[in-house]
Order: C-alpha cells, then sequence, then structure tokens
C-alpha cells in the first residue's frame, strides 16, 4: 500500500512517469503540496491584493470612478453648469463669465483631465491582465491538482482490485 507522504519525486515518477527535474515550475509546485499535504495557496485576487502598491490601489480606484455611469452623469452635470455659469447666468448678477465662450479654461482642464485620467485607467487594466493571470495560473494549478489527484486514486483503485483479486483467488484456492 502507499504510504500517506510521499516526496515530490516519488509522485512524479508515479503519476506524470517523469523525473521531477523534466517538469516546469507550475507542476513541481503542484506535486509538492500534494506531497506536504497542504492546500492551494491565496486565491487570484489575494495574491494580487499581496503584491498591490499604494499606486496600484489608487488607479484602480480612478479606473472604477472614471469608467462608472455615475462619473459620466456628474461630469455632464459639472460641463454643463460651468457653461451655463459661463453664458449668460453670471450677467444677470453683473459679473463677467471668468471663462466666457469658447470656454478655453474648460478646454484645458477636460484636455488635463484625459491627460492624467487615460494612463491610470491603463495602469489599472495592466493591473487587471495580471490579475487575469494570475487567476488563469491558479486555475491551471487547481486543475492539475485535480487531475493529479484523480490519477492518484485510480492508481489505489487498481491497487486495491488487484489486492482483492489475489485474495480472492487464494481463497478460492484453499477451498478446493
Amino acid at each position: 500500500m502507499h504510504s500517506p507522504h510521499r516526496s515530490p519525486e516519488d509522485l512524479c515518477e508515479e503519476l506524470l512517469g517523469r523525473k521531477l527535474a523534466d517538469v516546469d515550475a507550475e507542476e513541481r509546485r503542484v506535486l509538492e503540496r500534494i506531497a506536504s499535504g497542504s492546500v492551494m495557496g491565496p486565491d487570484a485576487q489575494e495574491e494580487a491584493a499581496l503584491h498591490a502598491t499604494f499606486p496600484d490601489r489608487l488607479a484602480d480606484k480612478v479606473a472604477a470612478v472614471g469608467g462608472s455611469w455615475g462619473f459620466i452623469i456628474a461630469f455632464g452635470v459639472v460641463l454643463f453648469g460651468w457653461m451655463l455659469v459661463n453664458s449668460r447666468l453670471l450677467e444677470i448678477f453683473g459679473l463677467h463669465p471668468f471663462d466666457a465662450y469658447p470656454y478655453i479654461f474648460l478646454n484645458l482642464m477636460l484636455s488635463t483631465l484625459a491627460a492624467i485620467q487615460a494612463p491610470v485607467i491603463m495602469m489599472s487594466q495592466n493591473r487587471q491582465s495580471d490579475k487575469d493571470r494570475i487567476a488563469a495560473r491558479h486555475d491551471y494549478e487547481v486543475n492539475l491538482r485535480t487531475q493529479l489527484e484523480i490519477i492518484r486514486l485510480h492508481k489505489r483503485m487498481d491497487h486495491l482490485f488487484e489486492f482483492l483479486a489475489t485474495r480472492a483467488s487464494a481463497e478460492a484456492g484453499e477451498e478446493t
């Protein structure tokens, strides 16, 4: 019968039919976890959060806000209010518009916002693709571990069936 704790080398040869040095790093990591009896490491979101810096988290928040309907609606209200105030509304109170049509200062502000917001959103998208890669690697490890455990259980069942068959034939031989 198999011992409960096998080395990664033994498991690799038994389950994959290869030497541990011949498998890639992910397969080696899964075999080591199976051999130690440990569960999978942190999930993809936890792993990404562990490595996130303050600028990374800030980029994610800016992208979350800047890519929402709430932002679009609020920004539309601000733009409409800016144009309304700088049109004729201030003249009613005897003031001159501080950014009259064609709203040069507003255009400068919008250009500045776009110049800053676009790279920040791209940073967040890069982080999201990093998270996706981590999730794909995690899924691969889970699938590989599942396959290896199924192979391992299959071999144990085969061994058990062989044992029972030899025992049954031995008992049948004793009865004759």
